[in-house]
């Protein structure tokens, strides 16, 4: 049998794109070597993370807030196993959905390693050895990332001790202490899950900032929230050495600038450092497909690589390592091969920070506008001036939006503030369609909602703000 395409990996990026073809009415299979379907994101990443950051939020909550509001409940007791099972039921409810839709689509499955022989080829190996080869027209390549380590140290990442967000995601007990190395956002989601569950997480960061690449005025307050709730920081820090000892674990490091080394010690360390595309094993040297610098796979505008019929998408080529860019991307090449336009606006991709509150931002930030030197206008509104953010006790953060200083043009935005992740999607669309501020502030927006902050903020672009 010969299929119209194979993907390789059913992560966000090769599922999506396996349907979108099947439901182009190409033959479809996908090649996934672990059990179950959904990739990194599904089964150990996004989803898992997610549920206990909801979990832990309403912990806090209930043990924080709730007397404000007039309800008087008992201290929280928390039951970490009944936790840990609300997180695996989320997973197995979003993985075991994933293969419905594949029977729906009627998309072949195999279970084993991929491996690109040649354009047209793909070798399966299942877990007992057997090697089983497939033809296809098109090979699409998403096989997402895995964790980088520490460039230039040597870590024995144990999952008990030393773990990565993947050992963090299902700690048997509350540790009295964390250290995450890595301040980007797998670092501080899951430091903000134990931290609210009672361990003290001290954060060790390279860079001079918390968020590397986010907007230098939205991470210097978010910094601040996090210290407010019991976050400690040692920044332009570079870590030398990670040791583990009987029931604990030392960070080295040292001042990126110099300096005297230190070392810490705590009952956990989380290497949380980043991730490298996953290329390994996967015959693309001899298969004959370029990669950059950083191990990617080098694609052109419509995500082909340098081999006919061959496709990379996700994690594996360049760009924000994000599931819904790689959604984005799965559905741009599967349009493409069954010969529409599939295309992908990269200006106008939002990334969010699930902690609380959270971070959310789409398009530029104003550091590179300056860089740049695009002349730009800068419009902001904090939560402590809107109704109902008060009336829900989330009046941390702010809205911040910037325009064009010619044309007014929307250039990017950015939330801190409790549900921003939800908030931003009315600034990307507003975006993709080339919007302004005015236009933004001029659309009625319900009152009272935490949205009309954007409103707001839009407002003070061109003019002043309404509610203050």
């Amino acid at each position: 049998m010969v299929y119209d395409v194979v993907v390789i990996g059913s992560g966000p990026g090769g599922y999506v794109c396996a349907i979108k073809a099947a439901q182009l009415g190409l033959k479809v299979a996908v090649v996934e070597r672990r059990q179950t379907f959904g990739g990194t994101c599904l089964n150990i990443g996004c989803i898992p993370s997610k549920a206990l950051l909801h979990a832990s939020e309403m912990f806090a909550e209930a043990g924080q807030s709730f007397e404000a509001l007039g309800i008087e409940i008992p201290a929280p007791k928390l039951n970490l196993e009944k936790m840990m099972g609300h997180k695996d039921a989320t997973v197995a409810a979003n993985v075991t959905g994933i293969s419905f839709l594949f029977k729906k689509n009627k998309i072949t499955a195999f279970h084993g390693t991929g491996k690109v022989v040649a354009a047209g080829k793909v070798a399966v190996t299942s877990e007992d050895g057997k090697v089983e080869e497939i033809e296809t027209k098109n090979i699409v390549i998403a096989t997402g990332s895995d964790i980088a380590g520490i460039p230039g140290v040597e870590v024995d990442i144990d999952e008990t001790t030393i773990v990565s967000s993947t050992g963090a995601l299902s700690l048997p007990k509350v540790p009295e202490s964390l250290i995450v190395v890595g301040g980007g956002v797998i670092g501080l989601e899951m430091g903000s899950v134990w931290a609210r569950l009672g361990a003290k997480v001290t954060v060790v960061e390279y860079l001079d900032s918390i968020l590397g690449g986010m907007d230098s005025e939205v991470t210097r307050q978010f910094q601040r929230m996090l210290a407010k709730q019991g976050f400690a920081f040692k920044l332009g820090s570079k870590v030398t050495g990670v040791t583990k000892g009987d029931k604990s674990a030392s960070v080295t490091f040292e001042p990126v600038k110099g300096g005297e080394a230190e070392t810490i010690t705590a009952d956990i360390v989380l290497v949380a450092t980043g991730r490298k595309p996953y290329t390994q094993g996967l015959g693309l040297q001899e298969a004959g497909i370029d990669m950059d610098e950083r191990g990617r796979i080098r694609t052109d505008g419509n995500l082909r690589t340098n081999v006919p019929g061959i496709y990379a998408i996700g994690d594996v080529v360049a760009g924000p390592m994000l599931a819904h860019k790689a959604e984005d991307e799965g559905v741009a090449v599967a349009e493409t091969i069954a010969g529409q336009a599939g295309h992908v606006n990269y200006d106008v991709i939002p990334s969010v920070v699930y902690t609380s509150p959270e971070v959310a931002c789409v398009g530029k930030t104003e550091d590179e506008l300056k860089k740049a030197g695009v002349a730009y206008r800068a419009g902001k509104f904090p939560f402590t001036a809107n109704g109902r953010a008060r009336a829900m006790q989330h009046m941390e953060g702010f809205v911040k939006v910037l325009a064009d200083k010619e044309s007014d043009r929307v250039l990017g935005v950015h939330i801190v503030g409790f549900s921003a992740g939800e908030m931003i999607h009315e600034a990307a669309v507003l975006m993709e369609f080339g919007g302004s501020s005015e236009d933004l502030a001029r659309t009625c927006h319900a009152h009272p909602t935490m949205s009309e902050a954007i409103k707001e903020a839009a407002l003070a672009t061109f003019a002043k703000p309404i509610h203050m």
